[in-house]
């Protein structure tokens, strides 16, 4: 009796689901075209009259390789742990002492096994392939060769990918040993080294409504934190990368602000982005209560005292920036 490809199809399907119950954590399993099987069951619920796509999927298979270390190099002598007895060299006597290796010390690698099934599978052979990059070309053909000659040797009806995975967990580590990669001295990823930079920059006064937008809008963009404080005097800080510090300082100072100066800079060499570093999470707009009654004059003195207790509650020694207070 002929086999029909929606019997194919159905056997397909229970294979998934065995494979997605061996291997259960994301990424282990992925399906080039993730609707491939939502596509094979509404063929099969008569909802799609034409065939399905394949199932191509790849699946993320961990070996153990065998690595072995030897006690002393090749060529190099082995010194006798005996000694002389008697006069006699046990040396000479039992003759040169092998060189003993320790047992085979494990390390895990991956062999990501791609497989794509014809609409007849299990009825005709699985289309796999078998790649790592710990594998130099000539062992990943020579691990493919013996791949397919093991499927081929398996009855054609029966499932076979689960099969597959089975013997690439147990036959491959001898091709890792024999290849010319070497996936132990692959270079780690260098962490990345930036300048965490702090400004503190003081103006004699800052009133302008336009000044202040330019001085938030740079900051925002330069994805710098720290603060403003405006009217008189105005204190900035900002904080972040370098060279972005650098550029909000040549933005700010340009064309025409004269009575303003960089007082004091704190910079620290960091790996990372340098988040651990900060002492402000946004850029704030600091306006504390005028000092006295200036009624509608704009030149009024900010209460410091305010200004230092919020430097205490972001743990900022005041005299960083007491000596820019005039």
């Amino acid at each position: 009796m002929a086999v029909t490809i929606k019997e194919c199809l159905q056997l397909q399907l229970l294979e998934m689901e065995m494979l997605f119950s061996m291997f259960p954590n994301k990424g282990e399993i992925s399906l080039q075209d993730k609707n491939a099987l939502s596509y094979v069951q509404m063929y099969l619920k008569n909802i799609k009259e034409g065939l399905p796509p394949r199932i191509e999927y790849s699946i993320s298979v961990d070996i153990d390789e065998p690595k072995r270390r030897a006690y002393r190099k090749e060529g190099e002598s082995t010194l006798n742990p005996f000694g002389r007895r008697g006069g006699g060299d046990l040396w000479a006597e039992y003759g040169n002492i092998p060189t003993v290796s320790p047992p085979p010390r494990m390390t895990a690698v991956k062999v990501d096994l791609h497989v794509s099934l014809p609409h007849s599978y299990p009825h005709s052979a699985p289309q796999l392939f078998a790649r790592s990059n710990a594998l130099d070309r000539q062992n990943q053909l020579q691990l493919n060769k013996h791949l397919t000659s093991h499927i081929s040797s398996l009855d054609l009806g029966e499932l076979c990918v689960c099969a597959a995975v089975q013997w690439v967990r147990d036959n491959s580590a001898s091709y890792f040993q024999n290849s010319n990669v070497s996936f132990e001295t692959a270079p780690k990823e260098k962490a990345v080294k930036i300048i965490f930079h702090r400004m503190w920059i003081y103006s004699h006064h800052i009133y302008r409504q336009e000044l202040k937008k330019k001085i938030f809008d740079c900051a925002k963009q330069l994805n710098l934190t720290g603060f403003c404080l405006t009217g008189k005097p105005g204190i900035i800080c900002v904080e972040g990368l370098k060279e972005n510090c650098e550029e909000f300082w040549h933005v700010i100072r340009y064309p025409n602000w004269k009575h303003i100066s960089c007082k004091h800079v704190e910079s620290t060499e960091t790996e990372g982005n340098g988040d651990k570093l900060h002492l402000f999470r946004t850029f704030e707009d600091l306006q504390f209560q005028a000092h006295g009654d200036y009624g509608l004059r704009n030149d009024y003195h900010m209460d410091l005292g305010q200004f230092l207790e919020f430097l205490k509650q972001h743990q900022i020694a005041a005299n960083t920036v007491k000596g820019m207070i005039k």
